[in-house]
């Protein structure tokens, strides 16, 4: 039982959590939906089950008068025949006729049966529902001679003749194939046994049959029954068929009535019963002539509902188009009654794409509208904030690029000036001569008219001059190498002085422990859309891991500082479009990698 509860409110947690993840539009939608289809539902339902309820009671009131006057006309047909036996009992030729078998004389058979022949034709002719009628006597049957006698069947060998052993006071028998006389057609009996005279005692050894066709006892039960879908049968109070001209069930009845204790019909509480996937309407009544015999009804129920499930069908039809009606006016009512919110959420989706010029504007001065107002003074509110959010940035970031650029023009200037006045001391003229111009050629470039983004051209020219001057300093120490695999790079503009830091630290760190032998090479090239300059050394390499932690952290001293400068610059013109990754192991060298976005000037 917990796991069911448990289960049932998984269920229903998932469906309230679909629930709330549809549109209003769709809520509004099923809401339509589910109260019109529970209102016609519930509607056509009770109107069904009344109207069917009401039906039901009729057919069954109906069915139980017809059931009722069937017994009567069924007693009354059963009392006319034993009273033709009683007439018969009554004639002068069965009373000569009994006078001649109670004293065993069976010298006039012939006569008798000739003198019977009148009496017999005359019980027929009055109930023309006897088919024949056998008088058996220890002197010989008599019968109408116009019925041939089954010789090789004797009444006191037959079932009939038990169960007058059992029902000495006469009884009627159920159907059976007939025996005693050729055709073998089915027949119910009428069994007595036969009287002689004043006080008219019965004789134990003489019995009169009297036969009627199953036919005819089911042509008198059914008659007008079938057009309204009934059926009546007679049967036992165990529930065995009587007359089973139309018997369905192949065995008992599959319905046995419950019957009062005195012997009167009693009326089951559900008079309904379901036999073989159908639903029938059940009644029955006990016969008064045969106490044991039992006429029952039953009528289809399908049959008797059948126009109101037409109705029912009706009913159907009828909710599947105010379904869908409900469906088309719902999606006009909804898209009219949400068309401003609409409205309000489609401009939000183009302020989430930076679309901050939307203005909501409305007819209306309902609730939806005023939100709508609402949001319009709080994206003038945004876009004046982001004006002065964005002009106070800039100046900050301009002013910050600027100080990392004039951190940087200083530390290789002093170093070369250090390396001019050991050139002019030792009296080596000429490389001062040149050392100078490369120089001014440098400042000339390093200040480029105050921009702080100059050409892929000019950042190579700048790191050119940058190794002559290096080259004078530390003769022999190394060589370097510049590639550019395509010339339309040049033209690329990045952030000046990005390289040169990167080259002093291969020479004063790299070649520290040499004094022949350095290599610098840089390339460039371009790579998933994006500008690639690698700078490698063949230095004594360093650290990587320890190198890329202090990249990520301003240092405390100046040792580092460069590169982080560097990757700070970067940042800021770029964002994270632009890398720089260092690689290297110790005695392997290093090497530097930047990308940088092409096109864009930030």
């Amino acid at each position: 039982m917990h796991i069911f509860i448990a289960y049932c409110g998984q269920v229903w947690r998932q469906l309230a959590g679909r629930y709330y993840r549809i549109s209003i539009k769709q809520r509004i939608l099923f809401s339509f939906i589910v109260l019109i289809t529970l209102s016609i539902s519930a509607m056509g339902s009770f109107s069904y089950w009344t109207a069917a309820q009401e039906i039901e009671d009729n057919a069954y009131a109906s069915s139980q008068e017809t059931v009722s006057k069937t017994t009567q006309l069924l007693d009354s047909r059963l009392n006319d025949v034993a009273l033709s036996v009683q007439s018969l009992m009554l004639s002068d030729a069965y009373r000569k006729m009994m006078i001649d078998v109670f004293s065993h004389d069976v010298s006039n058979y012939y006569v008798h049966l000739s003198d019977l022949q009148y009496v017999l034709s005359q019980a027929t002719f009055n109930q023309p529902i006897i088919e024949n009628v056998l008088i058996v006597t220890p002197i010989g049957d008599f019968y109408s001679t116009t019925q041939i006698r089954a010789q090789d069947n004797s009444f006191y060998g037959s079932e009939l003749y038990d169960l007058s052993k059992e029902q000495p006071g006469g009884y009627w028998a159920k159907g059976h194939f007939d025996r005693l006389f050729t055709g073998n057609q089915r027949v119910i009996s009428f069994v007595v046994r036969g009287i002689y005279e004043y006080p008219y005692t019965p004789i134990s050894n003489v019995y009169i049959v009297v036969n009627i066709k199953e036919s005819r006892i089911d042509g008198l039960l059914n008659q007008g029954g079938e057009p309204l879908g009934r059926n009546y049968y007679l049967l036992s109070g165990e529930g065995d068929a009587v007359v089973e001209s139309r018997w369905p069930f192949g065995g008992k009845f599959p319905w046995k009535p419950l019957l009062a204790a005195n012997g009167e019909d009693a009326d089951p509480q559900d008079h309904s019963y379901r036999y073989d996937g159908k639903e029938y309407l059940v009644n029955y009544k006990r016969s008064a002539v045969s106490p044991d015999w039992i006429i029952s009804g039953m009528q289809s129920r399908d049959l008797l509902l059948g126009k109101l499930q037409r109705v029912q069908r009706t009913t159907l039809y009828v909710i599947a188009v105010f379904l869908l009606t409900t469906w088309l006016i719902s999606n006009q009512l909804t898209s009219a009654l949400l068309k401003p919110l609409f409205k309000l959420r489609r401009l939000m989706r183009r302020v989430e794409e930076n679309q901050l010029s939307v203005v909501y504007e409305s007819r209306y001065e309902d609730e939806i509208a005023q939100v709508g107002f609402q949001f319009n003074r709080m994206m003038s509110e945004i876009k004046a904030l982001i004006v002065d959010v964005k002009s106070k940035e800039e100046d900050k970031r301009q002013a910050e690029i600027r100080a990392l650029t004039a951190q940087m023009e200083p530390h290789f200037l002093y170093n070369t000036l250090n390396t001019i006045y050991c050139k002019s001391v030792m009296g080596e003229n000429d490389d001062v001569n040149e050392m100078i111009l490369a120089l001014s050629q440098m400042f000339q470039i390093g200040l480029s008219g105050g921009k702080d983004l100059i050409s892929l051209e000019d950042e190579l020219s700048h790191v050119r001059q940058y190794f002559a001057i290096q080259q004078k300093c530390y003769e022999d120490l190394f060589e370097y190498t510049v590639s550019v695999e395509d010339e339309q790079l040049l033209a690329c503009q990045i952030p000046k002085i990005v390289l040169q830091p990167v080259v002093e630290n291969s020479i004063q760190h790299g070649f520290s422990d040499r004094s022949g032998g350095g290599r610098i090479d840089i390339t460039v090239g371009r790579e998933q859309g994006m500008l690639h300059i690698s700078l490698a050394d063949n230095g004594r390499g360093l650290d990587a891991a320890s190198v890329k932690q202090g990249m990520n952290t301003a240092p405390l001293s100046k040792k580092g500082y460069a590169l982080f400068n560097i990757r700070h610059r970067l940042a800021l013109y770029y964002g994270a479009d632009a890398r720089m990754e260092i690689d290297g192991a110790p005695g392997k060298g290093s090497r530097t990698d930047l990308w940088i976005p092409l096109g864009e000037e930030r």
